[in-house]
Order: structure tokens, then C-alpha cells, then sequence
């Protein structure tokens, strides 16, 4: 699944200081994202590139990095496409020479999902690109905040280790299949340092809300979502 899973970086264009692998600027910010199709579609949280979003400089930028066919390290210039900060969900879009450069991820179910089966983040946290963590699926049917201020129902709660950086990277299960979008992690107050109660948006809810992205830039907020039973713990932070 590795070559599935991209780094999403925040270039800041207008800054003086030396860039970390970039010749035309400073990176601000690093994320996770996933291919989700050959047409150069990237699925990311919203909360990963929302500083670029409403960024009206035009001196933001964002970079994509993923690996080629041979194992070499390739970025891209990414343009969003759609935004649903109420579901904590973005789409970027990468022109790549040819379609066989990118591998979409498998996407899978979180219908079926059992507490206490096997699963695995993918991510880049720190700025370590296509870090590796296990656990499993603690709990189901989680409600947990969006960054507009609205529950997003139905997550996935797990403790597969998620830092920051992970943000927007595949969970997944024993077979590779996407089950969700890693998201949050629950802090104690001050302390910065995850408890392992960590959490991801259910891929069956971005299987209904990335087509609407794609094609419409939003989704409507009218539209039904799956909802889940239990509240939300009382601190949540985006890693």
C-alpha cells in the first residue's frame, strides 16, 4: 500500500528561509493523503490544507510526494478540488505524466468492522514519510468534532499510533483495504502527548462524500450521513 499513500506539504512561497527539499520555498506543514483513482485524485483531511484554502495571497502552495514506478521520490503541484470541513474531508487533484505513476489504494468497508480485529496507519508523522503502525479496531460508531464545529458520526476509534503528520493517511485491514481516514487523537489537556485513543473518519462515509467532491467541489449540507451512537471525548487534536 505504500506507493497508495502520499506526503501532502504547505509551501510557503513568500518565505526567505531555506526550503527542506524544495528550491522555491519553505515547508510550513506536512500531511498524509491517499491515491484514490489514475485520474490523479488525492484524499486528505480538510483540516491538513485548510490554512492553504483560505489562504487569498496566492502565495501558498501545495506539494504532493509520492513514489514512481522505480522507487524514486517524485512531487507535485496539487490543486484543490473539493472541500467538506463538516466531515473533515478534502480532495486534491496532481497532473502526473502518466496514469501508470500512480497506484490508487484499495478502498475497503467499515460495514463489517469488528471491535478488537487488526489494523494499520500509514502516514507521515514528524516529516517521516510511510511510517508503519499497528493495533486494532477499539471501538465503533464513534462522534467525534469537525473543524466547522460538527459531529462527524460513525468514526472508527483505534490505537494504532497517530502523530502529527498522519492526518488524511489510510487505516487499514489485514487485506490493505482503506476502513477509514486517520483524523484525531485524544490529548490530555497541556500535555501534547497522545493516549492512544486515536480515531478515524469510516471509509463508507467518504465513499459518499468524495464523489460529491469531486464533481461538485462540496457536498450539500442537506445530504444524509450515517450517524453514530456515542458522544465525543472532551479534547480532540488534529494531528
Amino acid at each position: 500500500t505504500t506507493r497508495s499513500v502520499v506526503a501532502i506539504q504547505d509551501l510557503d512561497l513568500s518565505s526567505n528561509v531555506a526550503a527542506v527539499d524544495m528550491d522555491d520555498g519553505e515547508i510550513q506543514g506536512i500531511g498524509s493523503g491517499f491515491v484514490w483513482d489514475r485520474f490523479g485524485h488525492i484524499v486528505t483531511n480538510y483540516h491538513v490544507i485548510s490554512k492553504i484554502a483560505k489562504d487569498t495571497s496566492g502565495k501558498k502552495q501545495i506539494k504532493v510526494v509520492l513514489l514512481g514506478l522505480n522507487g524514486d521520490v517524485d512531487s507535485y503541484n496539487a490543486a484543490i478540488i473539493g472541500l467538506d470541513a463538516s466531515r473533515d474531508l478534502a480532495v486534491l487533484k496532481i497532473e502526473v505524466p502518466e496514469s501508470s505513476v500512480l497506484r490508487p489504494a484499495v478502498i475497503g468497508s467499515s460495514k463489517d468492522l469488528r471491535v478488537g480485529q487488526n489494523c494499520y496507519a500509514i502516514g507521515n508523522p514528524y516529516g517521516y514519510e510511510h511510517i508503519l503502525t499497528t493495533g486494532v479496531v477499539s471501538g465503533l460508531c464513534r462522534q467525534i468534532p469537525s473543524p466547522s464545529g460538527k459531529p462527524i458520526f460513525g468514526a472508527i476509534q483505534t490505537d494504532a499510533s497517530i502523530n502529527a503528520g498522519n492526518s488524511g493517511g489510510p487505516l487499514l485491514d489485514s487485506f490493505g483495504r482503506v476502513i477509514g481516514i486517520n483524523t484525531a487523537t485524544f490529548t490530555r489537556r497541556g500535555s501534547g502527548t497522545s493516549s492512544g485513543v486515536n480515531f478515524a473518519v469510516a471509509i463508507d462515509l467518504v465513499r459518499q462524500v468524495v464523489p460529491h467532491l469531486i464533481v461538485e467541489g462540496a457536498v450539500s449540507s442537506s445530504r444524509s450521513v450515517e450517524r453514530g451512537v456515542l458522544g465525543p471525548p472532551r479534547y480532540l487534536s488534529l494531528p
